[in-house]
Formats: C-alpha cells, structure tokens, sequence
C-alpha cells in the first residue's frame, strides 16, 4: 500500500510540474501592423530646450550612450532607477511629464521611476544642470499638461502626430516604434499570417463582437478606431480602453476581451512578465 502511494503521490507531482511547466499565457504575433517615430514633446516657448533636448539625442546616438540604455531593457544590462525631486518653483528644475505604465520605457518601482525614456530624461536634466522632476499622469494628459505649462517636457513614448502638435514641439525622433497584436497562448487565429496583409486581411474580417483590448491615449486605440493623421483607415470591432496594457492583458486572459493592441516593445515586456 505504502508503495502505491507513493507511486501515486510521484505521479501527481509529475502532472503539476507539467502544469506549472506550461507558461505561455499569451504571446506576442511577430508582425508590425505600423512603423511611428518616437520623439519628446517640447513646450512650444521654450526653442532653447528644444535645441538642447536634440542635442542630446544627437549626442547619444554617436557616442553609443543610447544602445547601453536600451540594453538595460531589451539585452543583460541593469536598469538604472530615477528619483525625482519635489516640484519647487524657487528652484531651477526640469520638470517632464510622463505616464509610468508603459514599460520598458517608463514605469516605476516604489518611489523610483526606471525605463529608457527616464534615464534620458535623468541625462538632459544633468546636461542642462537642472534638478529633475518627474509628474506621472494619465497617457491622454502628457502632452496636455506640457500645453499647460505644467511641464517643460513630455517623455512617455510619444509617437510623432500632428494632433499632439496642438500642444507641444517634438523633437527629433530616436526611436522607431510599432503596432503588434497580444493574443492568449492558445490563440491560433493568426498563427499562419506571415506579412501584415495577411494579419490585416483578419483584422477587417472582425466585427463589433470582437472586443479588443488599447491603453488610453495610444497609438493602439488609433489604429482601432481609425486616425486620418496617422494614416490608419480603423477597424470594426469593439476597443476597450484601459490605464495600460498589463491591465488589458489581464482582462483578456481573464476572458473579457479577444485580443490586445500595444506597442511592439511594451507587449514583448507585457508577455514575458505573465509567462513567467
């Protein structure tokens, strides 16, 4: 008897470790629905910081500055955190607005902010000899708030559109970005698709049951609900907005929504953290 249990318990054990093996709770379709420049925004009275903020750009670039960042993020590098000052107008301070839910370019960790756009950010503020203030705010409020004067910078992975140039300058761009598409594990739909007509040929064929899943303020939403400006004729399902992406992930796999549209960079982030 004692051996059959134990037989028994090994056998139970065997079929969890197979379970707690099987990881893959969504995955990312390795196909660009859009190609966008990233740029900062740039309170449109202040052509001085405009000119150093590209000066910067331009600086990191050559002298390889910017690929050691972003190895910190996509390669084996360690992410150097950010702290933020408190906002004081006796002071000399550079204030940036961003909105920390969109790793790996902007997200916090307690009290301290980490992603490639902030520790740009912690670089022009040094250059500019200047304390540095952070303000975390919803998406849809970054460029806004710069409008506003409530921030001399916007650093939130901003994509380049003539609508956000209501309220701010951008700079030069220093990251390429795109669309993709944030499927569950078991999601065989696009699985055949090898070009972005083959994904797009899908997309169209969807109808307002299919509910699909943007952070506010994105490009994603954009290209769900269609943008003259950035080039994007829409689609007819149901977009369903959300603070960030991991939010929407979740409620997808959840069983709320069909699909999830980010950027390609913080949906690669979004898998590898639930498929761990």
């Amino acid at each position: 008897m004692k051996k059959l249990l134990a037989l028994l318990l090994a056998a139970l054990m065997l079929l969890a470790c197979t379970a707690c093996g099987d990881t893959t709770a969504v995955k990312v379709i390795d196909i660009d629905l859009s190609e966008e420049l990233y740029a900062f925004g740039v309170d449109k009275d202040q052509p001085e910081l405009l000119a150093k903020a590209n000066e910067l750009i331009k600086e990191i670039k050559e002298n390889g500055k910017f690929d050691e960042i972003c190895n910190k993020y996509f390669g084996d590098g360690t992410p150097t955190p950010v702290t933020s000052a408190a906002l004081d107008e006796s002071k000399d301070q550079l204030v940036v607005v961003t909105n920390a839910e969109f790793a790996p370019f902007e997200y916090k960790q307690g009290d301290q902010y980490l992603g490639i756009d902030m520790e740009i950010a912690d670089l022009l503020a040094k250059k500019l000899d200047k304390e540095l203030v952070i303000l975390n705010v919803a998406f849809e409020a970054v460029c806004l708030n710069v409008g506003q004067k409530k921030a001399d910078i916007a650093m939130a992975g901003l994509t380049i559109s003539e609508d956000r140039t209501k309220h701010v300058t951008f700079t030069d761009s220093y990251y390429t970005a795109s669309q993709r598409l944030i499927v569950k594990g078991d999601d065989t739909t696009f699985d055949e698709c090898k070009t972005l007509e083959d994904v797009e040929k899908i997309l169209n064929g969807f109808g307002a049951d299919v509910k699909v899943g943007v952070q506010n303020g994105t490009t994603g939403e954009s290209y769900c609900a269609g943008s003259e400006d950035m080039g994007f004729a829409g689609l007819k399902v149901t977009a369903k907005g959300y603070a960030n992406g991991a939010l929407a992930t979740q409620d997808m796999i959840n069983g709320n929504l069909d699909y999830v549209i980010i950027d390609a960079a913080p949906a690669a982030t979004i898998a590898a953290s639930f498929n761990k």
